[in-house]
């Protein structure tokens, strides 16, 4: 692999690098103007992450730990904020921001490209260019936009766009606004963001979304929320008409997805991901620069896996949803 930043790669080539499905970006315009509302979005501040963060950063910190290619994505709260033209605007400069990072840098970057929902025709146009213009990897969606989940009827356009597509759709969490102040003192990332993605899988298979986006290769993160804890209540709990809904049954369905392990490196919450899903649907993702590449690959070098398990979470995993990522890969 070729130097990028200050630290030495050379350790780093073929099928020993990391890809990174989950590797956020902080557009310096975005910044600029929603600073009060990214405050807004976690507890009050923002972090130093937030107000540090470069591509060269990025590079550094992927090379220091032996990522080889980071897919690119905005964080929560994401380009809407109410007024559907700048939500339209702020997803197109976004997405045309990390289109310039993947070009500028062959082989180190992709990139789940933002869309504004929920304005159904806005969110088709930026499908339409990101995954034709710009050439993107998949697209990048919150688990819940104005107190609705990614299975609400008002989305299907935009859903169906995306199976016809056979998109790979990486979904985010965020906090909605029903849920941001629970518990005083609480700061809502702790337990509200891995609680939205079990929201938004549980919605999305009781209203038979996800059987019916059957091409879709969804990426959730953070070992799927609590998903794996709820798992036995969906069965227990579920609506009595749900077979016709989810013909193939709730742990196909749950079976099939695919997870990444950011921020969930603990023993108990891998065991709890790995008696769900096999290690086929596990990959790796960081969360940075909010967590730091480098706490993921110590946990995930420090769990009781074999080799090949951690060769296909490292790596083959994310390979067999973006196969240009073996074809690109940077040079040593």
């Amino acid at each position: 692999m070729a130097k990028t930043g200050k630290t030495d790669t050379s350790s780093c080539c073929g099928s020993g690098c990391l890809i990174d499905v989950h590797h956020h970006i902080v557009p310096p315009f975005y910044l600029a103007e929603n600073s009060a509302r990214i405050a807004d979005s976690r507890g009050g501040q923002i972090s130093r992450a937030w107000l540090e963060w470069t591509p060269q950063k990025a590079l550094d910190a992927m090379d220091d730990h032996g990522v080889e290619t980071a897919i690119l994505s905005l964080s929560t709260p994401g380009v809407w904020f109410g007024d559907a033209q700048s939500a339209r605007d702020t997803a197109r400069r976004s997405n045309e921001y990390a289109a310039e990072l993947v070009q500028k840098h062959p082989g180190r970057f992709g990139l789940f490209a933002a869309i504004p929902l929920p304005d159904i025709s806005g969110s088709l146009a930026e499908i339409h260019y990101a995954l034709d213009v710009l050439k993107a990897d998949g697209i990048g969606l919150l688990t819940s936009y104005a107190d609705r989940w990614l299975g609400d009827a008002a989305f299907a356009p935009v859903m169906d766009e995306l199976d016809r597509r056979h998109a790979v759709v990486f979904v985010h969490p965020t906090v909605p606004s029903c849920c941001q102040n629970l518990i005083p003192a609480v700061m809502p990332l702790i337990s509200e963001v891995t609680q939205d993605t079990t929201r938004a899988i549980t919605n999305m298979l009781f209203t038979g979304t996800l059987s019916r986006l059957s091409h879709v290769r969804f990426i959730f993160t953070h070992a799927g929320g609590h998903v794996p804890m709820v798992a036995g209540r969906m069965h227990q709990y579920g609506p009595a008409d749900l077979a016709p809904r989810v013909p193939r049954g709730i742990d196909y369905e749950l079976r099939r997805l695919f997870y990444d392990i950011a921020g969930t490196t603990s023993l108990p919450a891998i065991a709890a991901l790995t008696s769900l899903v096999p290690i086929t649907q596990i990959l790796f993702g960081s969360d940075n620069p909010y967590i730091p590449v480098g706490e993921t690959v110590r946990g995930l070098a420090s769990l009781d896996l074999s080799e090949s398990d951690l060769k296909a979470i490292r790596r083959g995993n994310a390979l067999s949803l973006f196969p240009r990522l073996g074809r690109d890969a940077p040079l040593s």
